[in-house]
């Protein structure tokens, strides 16, 4: 484990294994603890990076919190790169760290050596851009005047997604890592929903530079969320930057319920990168 200081935050890290550096980058509320089913399955192969996002369990700010943007958290994760690797790396994100991850191949593409994001909620590229753009409004509104627990139940209405990130959390009873884990993940829901929904949610990748970036990009999406916003999302993105979209296993969260063939999806990917 470790700390970076970073402009405007400190980010927690973790890193286990050995071989090529791997960096993993969590959506949502999760954090590092998120990705630990999927990191100990890889660590054998690869360097894994895991970390928690800025204002997110162990990173703290250090000034109030404010609407998210998507590049800033990439030039984190640029920076934890510089720290922890000697060359380009092998990157993973899933939800909104897909996000972070292309405007990392797209900002910092010297970082990168193959990136695969998974189900990035890029909302502004769907046919229907300007009713998500409601539905972000409302998200606001509803923090605005209630807090957590409204904006997250418009925004989860508006999402219609039967699965989601559901981490590593096994099927065993929860042990005492699990339980802190837990209560993370809980306070970040504040964070997520008032401050990151907002900035991402709005979030339009850099199209050009992704098509004109050196980094091999595969999309990926769940095989079992089909229709869902950010498959759709990636389908679109797909399109646009004239590729296909792969299929992975698993939904949205398909990285902790379908960890093994996950994990071994993704090195079948790198391996070839």
């Amino acid at each position: 484990m470790g700390s970076l200081d970073v402009p405007g935050a400190s980010l927690h890290y973790e890193v286990r294994g050995s071989g090529p550096v791997l960096l993993l980058i969590c959506g949502g509320i999760y954090d590092a603890a998120g990705y630990a089913g999927l990191a100990g399955l890889l660590a054998d192969r690869y360097t894994v990076v895991t970390y928690d996002r800025r204002g997110n369990s162990r990173s703290p700010l250090s000034g109030p919190p404010s609407t998210q943007r998507a590049e800033v958290h990439a030039d984190d994760a640029s920076r934890l790169l510089a720290e922890v690797a000697d060359g380009p790396a092998f990157v993973f994100g899933n939800s909104s760290g897909a996000l972070i991850g292309l405007e990392l191949a797209a900002r910092h593409p010297e970082r990168v050596r193959a990136l695969v994001a998974h189900e990035p909620p890029l909302l502004g590229l769907l046919p229907d851009a300007a009713h998500w753009e409601k539905v972000i409004a409302d998200v606001e509104r509803a923090y605005r005047d209630g807090g957590a627990g409204p904006a997250m139940g418009t925004f989860g209405a508006a999402m219609g997604m039967a699965g989601g990130d559901d981490g590593d959390q096994g099927s065993e009873p929860p042990t005492a890592e699990m339980m802190e884990m837990f209560a993370r993940f809980e306070k970040n829901t504040d964070f997520f929903i008032g401050y990151e929904v907002p900035g991402f949610g709005r979030s339009l990748p850099d199209v050009e530079a992704l098509r004109g970036s050196p980094v091999r990009i595969v999309l990926a999406a769940g095989e079992k969320s089909a229709g869902e916003p950010p498959h759709r999302a990636t389908l679109a993105l797909a399109e646009r930057l004239g590729t296909r979209a792969e299929i992975y296993p698993g939904d949205h969260g398909g990285f902790g319920t379908e960890a093994p063939a996950f994990a071994a999806r993704l090195d079948e990917t790198f391996s070839t990168a």
